[in-house]
């Protein structure tokens, strides 16, 4: 499988965005041309520069408004078109991306346009060059990919084919299926992209929102297997217009960019199943079973104190000290929180690791390695347990463990269990602006979580956006947090990270935790007057959780139950009881919480 990624893709200028290109893995590039425009290099430079990086230049676009336009102005088009055919001589590159036309197209005709193709694609011949005719979502009469596919049909042309581009297909609803009609050789290109679900005009949409392969809601793999399928063996190429994308280091993007097409193209060949071999060559990755259990998180400071008090009322036992580290370990039932004891950036308690369950760590760390993670390399001595780990966009850091294996390292634990058992439901982590969806890629591919539906939760400093990476039966919940524009400290602005602890007795656990000093967040009188008029509570009831600080919710599912601890540094904790079959994370009760935070 040979990658590629169109410089509109990447920030910088266009020898940074190579440099980028070549060092995360890809074989070749598209030259977006007012990347090119505003290079200081000449064409010559830039072709000599990809060769010494190992790069092909697979691609050049635009060419616009080429096609349906009266014979006065395709004498233009024919002028324009030479010019840029003899550029792309001096780059070395022998395919243009032809973009139906959007703003000059006068004749809605297929006969014309064919035509005008013809005679473009037999001037482009005499330099060697093959032209790549793309319907673009909003072109003012070729919209649709089966009509540019008749177009060229009628062309009957051999320098003339069709691009396709995911992004033009689905973001109209058009059924890719239809795909597998076209002659292989016909399908001159092939360009993804992702994107989120919008309800906005086309254009913006593709300008401004466009993601790599598995941090949207396209169905790519289904899309890329109806181009397999139809015989296509060229690159798989990236054009993603974000905004995000060209604000960010272009090798940390042009890295995510290589993970999404290495996840879309084992996804792909998965869904293929046998086709996959007599198709295309679709590398594998290393199976993984999504885990199904937290093993541990581990929190870190140079003084975790604050913490361990806070663990100790919520009901956690001392689980002893590391043998040759400043760790301590806290258990309660399933639930393990590593307090961790050393110098760090950030003087203020954080969650700065997150241990997964997994039955065997080699092939998750092999296919986190393929899916280029960061490693993290930590120090361990004679008897004790190299764990497997890698690094997460936001820094956290993320362990294949189980809790058998390693346990076994602390020293001087003491039980003091009160009856009541508890495990880690959910782990909620605040995202930076620039890794959200980074982090959804990252979780989905590595880790092999589903991300849910997108929510937004209003507080008191502008929406907060919501995703839900979790596995099959939900033993793994992983929502990710994305602040609001501008929020300069999380955990002063109430979005401070935080564990939720799974019991069978809230009641009882936040009574008992209560007697030994915690004072849960809170809740103010007003949201349970509302209780009343929503669900209809008894009286009983309502005053109950009034008196502990709880907070309720109910769908036809079930009920959700749960309060939450003071903030510590960057971390606070969240005691859950979730009643019946209910699956959510009480999303009404958000911005109470939210505003008591802040205030």
């Amino acid at each position: 499988m040979r990658t590629s990624i169109a410089t509109v893709c990447l920030s910088g200028g266009l020898v940074q965005k190579m440099y980028a290109a070549a060092e995360a893995g890809f074989d070749a590039i598209e030259i977006f041309e007012p990347d090119l425009i505003a290079a200081p290099q000449s064409p010559e430079e830039i072709r000599a520069l990809a060769s010494r990086l190992g790069l092909t230049l697979d691609l050049y676009q635009p060419f616009r408004d080429a096609e349906g336009v009266d014979e006065s102005a395709f004498a233009d088009v024919l002028h324009r078109a030479e010019a840029k055919f003899r550029l792309m001589q001096r780059l070395g590159i022998d395919l243009m991306l032809v973009c139906s036309n959007v703003a000059t197209a006068t004749v809605d005709d297929d006969e014309v346009s064919a035509g005008q193709l013809r005679r473009l694609g037999e001037l482009a011949a005499t330099y060697g060059i093959r032209l790549a005719y793309e319907a673009l979502a909003w072109g003012r009469f070729v919209d649709d990919y089966r009509r540019s596919w008749r177009i060229v049909e009628l062309a009957d042309h051999p320098n003339v084919g069709v691009c396709l581009d995911s992004f033009h297909i689905l973001s109209r609803g058009h059924d890719p299926k239809q795909i597998e009609e076209i002659p292989a050789e016909k399908i001159f290109f092939l360009q993804l992209a992702d994107a989120p679900a919008l309800s906005m005009d086309v254009l913006s949409w593709s300008r401004h929102h466009r993601l790599f392969p598995g941090e949207g809601s396209f169905d790519l793999p289904a899309f890329l297997g109806h181009v397999v399928r139809a015989g296509y063996d060229g690159p798989l190429s990236l054009e993603v217009f974000n905004d995000t994308f060209r604000q960010t280091d272009p090798v940390r993007t042009a890295r995510q960019a290589q993970r999404s097409l290495r996840w879309l193209a084992d996804r792909t060949a998965d869904l293929l199943g046998e086709e996959a071999d007599q198709h295309a060559s679709l590398p594998r990755l290393p199976e993984m079973t999504a885990p199904e259990a937290f093993d541990f998180v581990e929190i870190k400071a140079p003084d975790t104190s604050g913490v361990e008090v806070l663990l100790e009322q919520l009901g956690f036992d001392f689980g002893g000290r590391h043998r040759s580290k400043q760790v301590r370990l806290w258990t309660w039932g399933a639930a393990r929180i590593v307090c961790n004891d050393v110098p760090s950036a950030s003087p203020a308690p954080r969650i700065a690791a997150v241990g997964f369950d997994v039955a065997d760590s080699d092939p998750a760390a092999e296919r986190a390695a393929r899916l280029m993670a960061p490693p993290v390399h930590r120090r361990t001595y004679a008897g004790e347990q190299a764990l497997r780990a890698f690094t997460s966009p936001d820094g956290t850091e993320v362990f294949l463990s189980h809790a058998e294996d390693w346990m076994g390292e602390f020293d001087g634990g003491v039980s003091g269990a009160d009856g009541h058992d508890a495990r880690i439901d959910h782990v909620n982590l605040v995202q930076p602006w620039h890794s959200f969806d980074e982090a959804v890629l990252f979780y989905t591919s590595v880790l092999s979580l589903t991300p849910q539906p997108t929510q937004e939760v209003a507080g008191p400093s502008g929406l907060v956006r919501s995703q839900v990476m979790s596995s099959p039966a939900g033993g793994v919940r992983l929502p990710l947090n994305l602040l609001p524009t501008g929020q300069p400290d999380a955990g002063q602005q109430g979005q401070a990270q935080h564990i939720a602890l799974a019991c069978q007795d809230i009641i009882g656990v936040v009574a008992a935790a209560r007697e030994r000093g915690l004072r849960p967040l809170k809740v103010p009188g007003n949201y349970y007057d509302d209780l009343v008029a929503r669900f209809g509570l008894s009286d009983g009831l309502v005053a109950t959780l009034r008196d502990l600080d709880l907070l309720y919710d109910r769908d036809p599912d079930g009920e959700y139950l749960h309060c939450y601890t003071e903030t510590v540094g960057e971390v606070f904790f969240e005691l859950v009881e979730r009643r019946d079959r209910y699956d959510g994370y009480g999303a009404g009760n958000a911005p109470v919480r939210l505003v008591t935070q802040a205030g």
